[in-house]
This record gives structure tokens, sequence and C-alpha cells, in this order.
């Protein structure tokens, strides 16, 4: 996985809880979607993905309606970078619940992967019209900008990103391409320093 696509994936790995908690003190009965969730979030903490999207659609199975399964398998789904699945879910859950925003966050996520930027702005910005404290959204949105060359809105995204969660490192890197693009090449070496202590990647500062 990139390191674009390693740092992203932690909002997935966030994701696959969302909703669907399983009280710690309870015992879900065997082939309860309960205890296939339970499965589910265990196999994905172990980072055995394939095995964590079969106990989820086990639980879609049994909750077909419900939108947050479609999004945690979506999640698993973006573990293993397959990127149309992950559209496939967040489609079915946005079907099932239209405010949602972070299928919208995922599904930008997905488009972005895939090239697709002016989709991954229009869901992005969905998302932000729904949940403006979700900063991945911006992060999102912003990813798309720089690959659009837009940078003035990148840096303006960027900043929200970092006011709502500054320990995140993709805003910093997002940031410094802006800058650098806009000739800012103090504010672009700063953004780049602040990245890699974020990431703690000795690679990044050879």
């Amino acid at each position: 996985m990139t390191g674009r696509g390693a740092a992203l994936f932690c909002l997935f790995g966030l994701l696959a809880v969302l909703g669907l908690v399983v009280p710690a003190c309870t015992q879900p009965p065997e082939g309860s979607p309960e205890w296939h969730l339970e499965r589910a979030q265990t196999f994905a903490n172990k980072g055995q993905y394939e095995e964590a999207i079969a106990e989820y659609t086990a639980v879609i199975e049994a909750r077909p309606n419900e939108a947050t399964a479609y999004v945690n398998r979506a999640a698993a789904y973006a573990a293993l970078e397959q990127y149309e699945e992950v559209i496939s879910d967040t489609t079915k859950a946005i079907s099932l619940d239209p405010s949602l925003a972070l299928a919208y966050v995922n599904r930008a996520f997905a488009y972005n992967s895939l090239g697709q930027y002016d989709l991954a702005i229009t869901d992005s910005t969905k998302a932000i019209e729904i949940d403006r404290s979700l900063p991945n959204a911006y992060v999102n949105r912003a990813y798309a900008y720089t690959r659009l060359g837009k940078w003035n809105l990148a840096v303006a995204d960027c900043n929200r990103a970092i006011e709502l969660d500054e320990k995140l490192a993709l805003p910093y890197f997002y940031r410094a391409q802006a800058y650098l693009a806009l000739e800012l090449v103090a504010e672009a070496r700063a953004d780049l320093e602040k990245f890699v202590s974020l990431t703690d990647n000795p690679t990044l500062s050879e």
C-alpha cells in the first residue's frame, strides 16, 4: 500500500466499528449478526480482511437494509485496495441512508484512488454539507484539488482539516505540494517537516 493509502486507511480502520459495536460484556449467540460482526472486527483488527469481508457479508445478509454494515465492509475492501467494491458498498449505504456523511467520505477516497477527482470533490463536498466536523472530508477534497492543480482550494481545505485535527499528517503533505506550486518554499518546507514528524517514517527524511 502506498504511503498515502496507508495513511488514509487509518480512516477506514476507524469506520469499521461505525454504529455496530457489540458490548464487550455480552456474548452474542453463535450465528447471530452480532456474532458475525464480532468475528469481522477481530479479523479486521488482525489484518485478515478477506475473512472480515466474509463475516460482514453475513451481517449484510441478515440485515440488508442496515447502511452501516455496507460502510464496514467497504472499510475491509479499502484495505485490500478493491476500490470498485468500496464504491459499490458505499453507494448502497447512501441509497439506504443519504445522510450518512462517512459513506460519502469513503466513496470519495475510492474515487481519488481511481483518479476520478471530480467525483471525489462532489462526494467530499456532500459530506461537508452534512457534517462539517469530519477532517477526512477536507483531506480527500484537498487531494483531489492538488491533482487538478487547484492549489488555493487545496490549501484552504488543508487548513480546515488541520483546524479539526492537527495530528493528521496528510493535510501537511498536500498543503506542502500546494505551497510549492505557489512558490511558497519556506511554508512548504515547514509543512513537509511536520508531515515527517507525524508519520514517524525515517525513510521520508533521508
